[in-house]
């Protein structure tokens, strides 16, 4: 399970770990894939992508992995850390966990849902 020091990843930070786990990115193609993965419940717009970026770089997760000149502008590529992997792998365990705990249940409970709705077989008379 993850470190029990260690706080759950916001989604956003999750889902860019996971961008990143095919190898590096910059910015923009970041956005896109994050996007992609998380079926469109999560979409950064850049000025969130990079306070999510600054605090994984911070956090020694992510990396810079190189810049270059794109039509006059800087793109700047980032990659995951050995420990950025750690902490997403962790935290896919962690929430993989927490899903298994509903799943195992949730057939018992539609079960016994499904068998309390069933119409008695007592015939009932006209009055």
């Amino acid at each position: 399970m993850g470190s029990a020091s260690r706080p759950a990843l916001r989604e956003p930070s999750y889902f860019v770990l996971a961008a990143l786990l095919g190898g590096p990115l910059h910015g923009y193609a970041v956005i896109k894939r994050v996007t992609e993965l998380s079926d469109g419940r999560v979409t950064l717009a850049a000025g969130s992508l990079y306070s999510v970026i600054d605090r994984l770089l911070g956090e020694g997760l992510v990396t810079a992995d190189g810049e270059e000149i794109v039509n006059g502008r800087a793109r700047r590529y980032y990659r995951l850390t050995d420990e950025g992997c750690r902490v997403l792998t962790e935290e896919a365990d962690r929430l993989a966990q927490a899903a298994r705990v509903v799943m195992d249940r949730l057939p018992r409970r539609l079960t016994s849902q499904a068998s309390a709705r069933q119409p008695s077989t007592a015939r009932i008379r006209p009055a």
